[in-house]
């Protein structure tokens, strides 16, 4: 199966001008993509996080955030940081869209900046939380699980890429960008394997990409 592809810094920096220009809602679909480039969660996850996964009740943004096991797809618990500056700025502006268009608001405006704290953080143009689907795959041990998916946001992701004309890109492009860009920049794997959640090390080896670049310098230091 094909892998998405890893992108670089002027790719990253394409696609979120060209969702923010051309996206139909730009303060949530930059912040879909931002939430995978830069804390590594899946779309699934992304679909299920709640506003109080993200804010305290004074309104102030949470820096660590603890992913529960119920909405992982490995069922273990991991925590990510919104650290970066342009996630959070990507954050608040979307909070901020999702007050003035009246979207699970509560009345309360100092507290959770008056949303809804248990509402899905994203929400579809209509307001209403991602539909989940149930699917069944087999287990790195061989046994059969089931898992939650959210296939809508997923393909409109991948079209977020596609729109912006990044060959290979999908909903798993983020994931995997983060981790490459962590191990170019001399993080070791098993810090990347535990930012993403991984049980086993193998399971990260397919998120990684090296390039070109990468490979000449390597052959250039070796002794």
């Amino acid at each position: 199966m094909a892998q998405a592809t890893s992108l670089q810094p002027g790719q990253i920096r394409h696609l979120l001008r060209v969702t923010a220009a051309t996206s139909r809602h730009p303060e949530r679909d930059c912040l879909v993509l931002l939430l995978g480039l830069t804390a590594g969660m899946r779309v699934t996850e992304i679909a299920q996080i709640e506003v109080q996964d993200v804010l305290f009740p004074s309104g102030a943004l949470r820096d660590e955030i603890s992913l529960r096991a119920a909405i992982t797809k490995g069922c273990r618990q991991r925590c990510i940081y919104l650290t970066h500056a342009k996630a959070i700025e990507a954050l608040d502006r979307y909070l901020a869209y999702r007050v003035a268009r009246g979207r699970r608001i509560t009345g309360e405006p100092g507290r959770y900046r008056g949303l809804e704290p248990a509402s899905k953080l994203i929400l579809t143009h209509k307001g209403y939380k991602f539909h989940l689907n149930t699917k069944r795959r087999v287990s790195w041990t061989g046994e059969p699980v089931e898992y939650l998916a959210c296939d809508s946001l997923q393909s409109h992701v991948t079209k977020l890429y596609r729109d912006a004309g990044i060959c290979g890109g999908s909903s798993h492009s983020g994931r995997r960008t983060m981790a490459s860009r962590l191990i170019q920049q001399g993080e070791d794997v098993e810090t990347v394997q535990l930012l993403l959640g991984h049980a086993e090390l193998d399971h990260v080896r397919p998120y990684l990409q090296v390039s070109k670049k990468g490979l000449e310098e390597m052959f250039a230091v070796v002794l």
